[in-house]
């Protein structure tokens, strides 16, 4: 059986032993080296997820690696990805690059991938749109709206889930947290002393999370130390087995990252706030971009949020903040001129 045909009946196995290879790096453009070392685990992964939606795509279509045309990839990159994307968008311009360098590898003749990017001015590649953080005052609004005790719940046992859903959602927006890291967290990750200024510290480790996290220490200052440790009590207290700090049942067993996503976007609907990504990421976008405000280093930031590449850090600079009440309360009005009529 030929390469094209062995992909054919087989694309994602075939891509997954593909990019664990050398021969994966040696059809990046950048390559110099003719003795290669594979690209690392965290890379594949990454590589493998982006496969997947084409793979998977391919199957809905009813199409194949050796049956794609420049136009299909038109196609999955404009419509397939999430329905609305640009072509000229950066994540499209990646996975062309991707399937590129499989049909180099194929050496299939001529490349559909590379026929579809030249269709890009890459000079008028749109940037992605930036990250959403909230400022100070939105993220008091989160805070208020969080999960809370109901009538009937002071019987033993009763709501203990939106406790748990409460402390997780204050540590998640208070340390940083990964969605992965916080349905990971071990309770012997998390200190039993207080710093001076009453935060715990969180020792985090790969253990139980995503495969991308990195062992790092972040801080879950002192405005959330009460949440967590009352939940780790009545965690005690109901005898559920297990390390995971925040269990989906009483038997111990992890959450669904979906099941996170649903309750962290109930908070913000609660709170009445309308941002782009009503998510855990933009709770993790929060906390990093107000330890940069604050005058946090982006070294010290690298390492509270487990990140591999200082650089990586400096993207938060850049999120998208609407200004708070207190930045505009302190900007004085103008002294004369026509006043602002009510919408």
């Amino acid at each position: 059986m030929s390469q094209l045909a062995a992909w054919d009946a087989d694309p994602l196995k075939r891509f997954t032993a593909f990019v664990a290879s050398p021969d994966f790096v040696l059809t990046s453009s950048r390559q110099r080296d003719l003795n290669p070392k594979p690209v690392s685990p965290e890379s594949a992964a990454i590589y493998q997820f982006m496969f997947g939606k084409f793979a998977a795509w391919m199957l809905e279509e009813r199409l194949k690696m050796s049956s794609v045309s420049a136009r299909d990839l038109y196609r999955f990159v404009q419509l397939a990805h999430d329905g609305h994307r640009d072509l000229n968008s950066k994540i499209s311009y990646r996975y062309l690059r991707l399937l590129e360098r499989c049909y180099d590898y194929l050496e299939r003749s001529p490349n559909p991938a590379r026929e579809a990017i030249v269709g890009i001015d890459r000079a008028q590649i749109t940037r992605d749109a930036p990250m959403t953080a909230l400022n100070a005052d939105e993220l008091q609004r989160f805070l208020a709206a969080l999960p809370g005790q109901r009538a009937g719940d002071e019987a033993k046992g009763a709501g203990w889930k939106r406790r748990r859903d409460r402390a997780m959602q204050v540590t998640m927006a208070l340390a940083g947290l990964r969605v992965a890291e916080a349905i990971g967290l071990l309770v012997s990750e998390v200190g039993r002393q207080r710093d001076v200024e009453g935060g715990l510290t969180l020792d985090i480790t790969p253990e139980h999370k995503h495969r991308t996290s990195y062992e790092h220490t972040t801080t879950l200052p002192k405005e959330g130390v009460a949440e967590l440790t009352a939940w780790l009590e009545e965690r005690e207290a109901l005898k559920i087995p297990g390390e995971l700090a925040f269990p989906a049942n009483l038997e111990g067993e992890a959450l669904h990252k979906a099941t996170v996503y649903r309750q962290v976007k109930a908070t913000f609907e609660r709170a009445g706030l309308a941002v782009s990504r009503a998510g855990g990421r933009t709770l993790r976008n929060t906390f990093a971009s107000q330890q940069l405000r604050q005058g946090t280093p982006q070294s010290e930031l690298t390492t509270a949020l487990g990140l591999a590449l200082e650089r990586s850090a400096e993207a938060y600079k850049y999120a998208h903040v609407n200004p708070d009440a207190a930045e505009i309360e302190e900007t004085p009005a103008p002294e004369s001129g026509p006043k602002a009529k009510d919408a």
